[in-house]
This record gives structure tokens, sequence and C-alpha cells, in this order.
């Protein structure tokens, strides 16, 4: 399992510099957002996903293609995570509905505007239960599940995370009277997820697909 974690975390790394490249000169903000079974594994320093994120980030800089767009990334600036905390300040495993997991709602509502700014250096995002109304953001083009199971509406939840129209810098979205026929280019969400997943989100998008087009004869 954990092989297969850390391939996720290598595609999700480079599905995001790939987009990043392309929608970057249009002023566009690219976000990944991961979600993971365990605070600990990503919170503690000797965590299993932390580790692999900055290791599969220092391997994509060998890379020929993506080296020269990463190179002068600052590896502590570019992730970070938003736990719920406990009474003494330690990041906590949660169910998305207590008091705690509100503050950390709170705490990426507040800087929204600045973490779709160019200038911030934050692009990835991991956490555990982020699922309650109003946590979302626009830019969220990649969403990597790291966790096992789960029901189908937690599921749902996790993936409509990624589902909006993005921003510019300006705040403007992105729709059709900006981008023309690029509009559904540009705003793809890619989910990087396990087998079980991979089948739950073919699903979801046949279900988008009969009630935007109706059902194909």
């Amino acid at each position: 399992p954990d092989e297969i974690k850390r391939t996720q975390i290598q595609e999700t790394i480079k599905e995001h510099f790939e987009k990043e490249r392309r929608l970057r000169p249009k002023g566009i903000k690219v976000l990944s957002l991961f979600f993971i079974d365990r605070v600990a594994s990503y919170a503690e320093d000797d965590g299993f996903i932390r580790k692999a994120f900055i290791e599969e980030f220092e391997e994509l800089k060998k890379d020929p293609v993506f080296g020269g767009i990463i190179k002068d990334l600052d590896i502590d600036n570019i992730h970070n995570g938003y736990f719920a905390r406990g009474s003494k300040g330690e990041a906590k495993d949660t169910n998305g509905s207590t008091k705690a997991d509100d503050e950390a709602y709170n705490l990426i509502m507040k800087d929204k505007e600045r973490l779709l700014s160019l200038d911030e250096p934050l692009r990835f995002i991991f956490s555990h239960s982020a699922l309650r109304e109003g946590w979302d953001n626009p830019n969220v083009f990649q969403i990597c599940t790291l966790k096992n199971g789960g029901s189908e509406v937690r599921k749902r939840q996790e993936v409509g995370r990624g589902l909006r129209l993005c921003v510019n810098g300006d705040g403007q979205r992105m729709d059709r009277s900006f981008l023309g026929q690029d509009v559904h280019r540009v705003n793809t969400l890619t989910v990087i997820a396990s087998e079980s997943y991979e089948s739950f989100v073919k699903g979801l998008q046949s279900e988008i697909a009969e009630d935007v087009f109706g059902k194909q004869s």
C-alpha cells in the first residue's frame, strides 16, 4: 500500500506542474489537495506521506521537463496541512464535525485570497477531513486520495472539492467568456486514486455526463 501511495504522490506532483506550466502564464494559480488517512503520516516529521512527498519532489527536480520549472522552489513553502488541533496543539484525526474542525476550516477560508495569489508559494494542501460546506477552493485542479474505503457520500464530498470553475489572480471566474473554447481544457479536475476509488470516479463521471447531455441511445 505504501508503494501505491508513493506512486500517487509522484503522479500528483507531475500533474500539478504540468498544469502549472500551462496555466500560470494565464494568471491562474494551481492547487493540489491530498486527502490522507492519518494526520500523523503527514504532520509528523518522519511521517510516510510527508517524507514521500519531499523525496518525490526532489526527484522531479532531476527531470529535464520539470526541473527548470521547480528548481528555485523552496520545498518548505510549497506544502502545508490544515488539521484540527487538540488541547496541547497536536494535530489529530477527526471526522469533520467538531469545533476543532471548524477552526481548521476557518484557517483556509481566511487565507483563501492569499492562497489564490501567484505570489503565495503554497501549492499542495494536505487534509484529513475538510469536507464540510464552505471548505473549498475554486483552483483545486488535482485531488489525491491517500486513504482506503469511505462511504460513497464521503467520496462525493471529496471529489466535490475540485468541481469548480477556477479564477485568476484578480478573482475573475475563468468561464467561456474569458477562455472561449479552452474553458473545458483549463477547468479539468484530475483525481489520483486507488483502483476502488477510480471505479467510483468513473461512475460519477458517467452520471454527470448523463445529467448534462442526457442519456445516449
